[in-house]
């Protein structure tokens, strides 16, 4: 066993080395996997778009990302061929405000100060959308953004008690001090100690909808909690999804509501003390909410949907090491993928960092296969680090993700499902 343990070790060094040490490589195979890995952004660098943004056109055929230059795109089947090269389509836009139209061949930019356009990426053609802010819905109706400084328009909505402040490594690590836990742990609990006052005292939020034909403005959704994650179903446009950030084990975290204000619904409600859900995004056919599932947080690992129809859960269980910062799924939810973590994520993984396929089996459990190895990559945020934020393609081919190995700057890469 231990001879094991060392060959195992020895072979995530190599891979760890290779990462670090061949910074302009742009097509290879992961000496671990034997999966094909493509760079798809030139020497520039770039990042995916967040993992629950649509970054595909309606017909699968293009790929969008971030690059210094703005957005591009690349063609889905040109992916591991020389024609897969970015081309440029709309300058000095980034991943934090575009995103593909559902219905349309465009992209949806936002500028600065919140004016939306649309960018056609065949024709490059610019159209105003003048009345838009914030996130378009699917039939191009509607727009939403969150009001931080709701203000209470009847009265009827009191503001809940304060809760009691309890520190995290009590919460995360009962009986525990801080010098027991691992360097990575002791970050951990720093970080949850940071998100935890936006549950304590939470302020009244809404959210905004503008009609985009005729501007006409409607308020709603008045609750108290951190609006977060804002995106519209990809076929039902008067169908939200967001969430309430903060700490997930002490948040109801997930929520949907209609664009009236009606039918606002907890997707999924916590079962025992420390459960969290989280990094939640829709299925391509708008039938379910998908996301990450820990009973109890830090334990037990699951990707889960709720089916909106029925309300009936659908759970795959996910070893720990194959857990990821984030999920995301197949447009016919047959694959999904996760861009893995390292030591201090919550499932202080010891063998974690990796991009991961996983195949739905016929029994209704995941198969999980290995893709590319993360090791040389920094997961963590606040220390300089990028989440990889997968996309599989509209073919099932492909693993999209963000990497930034050794000197390299950030990069998109495709990593072959072997489909």
């Amino acid at each position: 066993m231990k001879l094991w343990f060392a060959a195992a070790a020895t072979v995530i060094l190599a891979s760890a080395l290779f990462l670090m040490q061949a910074p302009s490589r742009t097509d290879w195979r992961d000496p671990v996997t034997g999966h094909r890995v493509v760079r798809l952004t030139d020497d520039a660098g770039g990042s995916t778009l967040y993992f629950h943004d649509n970054a595909f056109s309606p017909e699968g055929d293009k790929l969008m990302f971030s690059t210094p230059a703005g957005i591009a795109v690349v063609d889905v089947a040109k992916i591991g061929t020389r024609g897969a090269a970015p081309e440029l389509v709309v300058p000095g836009a980034d991943r934090r405000s575009s995103y593909f139209a559902r219905r349309s061949r465009e992209i949806y930019v936002s500028d600065e100060q919140g004016a939306v356009r649309a960018v056609n990426v065949d024709t490059k053609a610019v159209r105003a959308l003048p009345h838009a802010r914030g996130i378009v819905n699917a039939d191009e109706t509607l727009s939403v953004v969150k009001n931080a400084q709701a203000a209470d328009p009847d009265g009827t909505h009191p503001q809940p008690p304060v809760r009691q402040a309890v520190p995290q490594l009590q919460r995360m690590f009962p009986g525990k001090q801080l010098a027991d836990l691992t360097p990575e742990q002791q970050y951990s609990v720093t970080k949850e100690d940071s998100l935890a006052a936006r549950a304590l005292n939470p302020t009244l939020q809404s959210l905004v909808y503008t009609n985009l034909e005729t501007g006409a403005v409607t308020e709603n959704g008045f609750q108290y909690g951190d609006l977060n994650h804002l995106q519209f179903n990809p076929k039902d446009p008067n169908l939200l999804l967001y969430c309430h950030e903060g700490t997930w084990h002490e948040v109801d975290r997930t929520w949907t509501i209609r664009s009236d204000g009606s039918q606002r619904r907890l997707t999924h409600a916590r079962t025992m003390p420390m459960e969290i859900n989280g990094h939640e995004w829709w299925s391509w056919d708008g039938r379910t909410v998908w996301f990450d599932l820990q009973t109890p947080r830090s334990e037990v690992f699951w990707v889960a949907g709720v089916q909106l129809e029925t309300g009936r859960e659908v759970r795959y269980h996910v070893d720990r090491d194959a857990w990821g910062v984030h999920f995301n799924s197949s447009r016919d939810d047959t694959l999904f993928a996760s861009d893995g973590g390292d030591p201090s994520q919550v499932a202080y993984a010891s063998d974690g960092m990796w991009i991961n396929l996983f195949r739905v089996r016929p029994d209704g459990t995941f198969a999980r296969e290995k893709l590319a190895s993360m090791a040389g990559h920094n997961y963590v945020t606040g220390k300089g680090g990028v989440e990889p934020n997968v996309h599989i393609t509209p073919d099932n081919k492909w693993v999209v993700f963000t990497g930034q190995f050794g000197t390299e700057p950030r990069h998109v890469y495709a990593v072959e499902t072997g489909d």
